[in-house]
């Protein structure tokens, strides 16, 4: 058994697993803390490095692409100290840190373990049902369905079109931008009907616009990998492997991109004759549909 403790957290290497068990110290963020511990099985792991430097040192892990959840949804956009493969190493402890890390490294030698691609997911993504609140509302997934509950601060033509429900089947991916502090971030559910729409986040109606706390809105990436977890492999996509555009298959035709835009377009018609939206607001999200069409 190979080990190192920290305090952001603990990595142990048994010859086929390494476990990767957060922190309790105040520093390690929340997101690390409430992701909770993961397994990374040895086949999913394409590479581990020890950093040293002048006072602390990193433990660098590196994951196949296309074998973790997290790394596909979050697409490596993750703040390093929430990145669970990255862990800081106190100076004393930089022995263990090269040890641990030549362990990996020799068994994935010993292993063979391939370096392409995964063409399934190795790693699991966290449990359901699962259920954050954001600057925006609360998002849930229960493995079948994700369901959105608008905020009193959302915008009213979100508030308008009430609790959003998307079935799994309904998806085609899952786009997410964390909240940086200076720009705004959000978590986009994309789905047939809604691959060609662009409207901004705050106001569409499948997409959570993240502007408040970059600590809890962090969290959003655990529904993010969660519901991810549960999509087609990318490796089923056409066009490039990994890349982020949606399915071929799922691309409606063209004579279904006119009934699905003349549906938005009516149902935003419907919201201004009942005198939800005003004709300013109208007029700036009907120009907003058209657009993304």
């Amino acid at each position: 058994m190979a080990e190192i403790i920290q305090r952001d957290g603990t990595w142990a290497f048994d010859g086929s697993t390494v476990r990767i068990t957060p922190g309790l110290h105040r520093s390690v963020p929340l997101f690390r803390q409430t992701y909770g511990e993961i397994s990374v099985p040895l086949e999913a792991v394409s590479g581990i490095v020890y950093e040293p430097e002048r006072k602390r040192g990193r433990l660098r892990l590196r994951l196949r692409e296309g074998a973790d959840p997290l790394l596909q949804a979050t697409g490596g956009r993750l703040p390093d100290a929430a990145d669970p493969y990255k862990l800081t190493v106190d100076i004393d402890r930089s022995g263990v840190a090269a040890y641990v890390a030549e362990e990996v490294r020799r068994a994935l030698l010993l292993d063979q373990i391939p370096k392409e691609p995964a063409k399934t997911y190795l790693l699991a993504g966290p449990p359901v049902p699962v259920s954050v609140r954001s600057s925006d509302g609360t998002v849930s997934f229960d493995g079948a369905q994700v369901r959105i509950d608008w905020a009193d601060t959302s915008d009213r033509v979100k508030r308008a079109t009430g609790p959003r429900i998307i079935g799994v089947g309904d998806l085609v991916q899952v786009e997410w931008l964390p909240n940086s502090g200076d720009e705004d971030g959000f978590l986009r559910f994309v789905t047939r009907e809604t691959v060609f729409s662009k409207l901004p986040p705050e106001k569409d109606p499948y997409a959570l616009d993240l502007w408040g706390s970059t600590r809890r809105d962090l969290l959003t990436a655990l529904v993010a990998t969660a519901v991810t977890a549960r999509l087609p492999h990318p490796s089923t996509r056409t066009g490039t492997f990994m890349d982020r555009p949606q399915l071929a298959s799922a691309v409606p035709p063209q004579s279904d991109h006119h009934d699905v835009l003349l549906r938005r377009l009516r149902e935003l018609g419907e919201l201004h004759r009942d005198g939800v939206l005003t004709d300013e607001e109208f007029a700036t999200t009907k120009a907003a549909v058209l657009r993304g069409f």
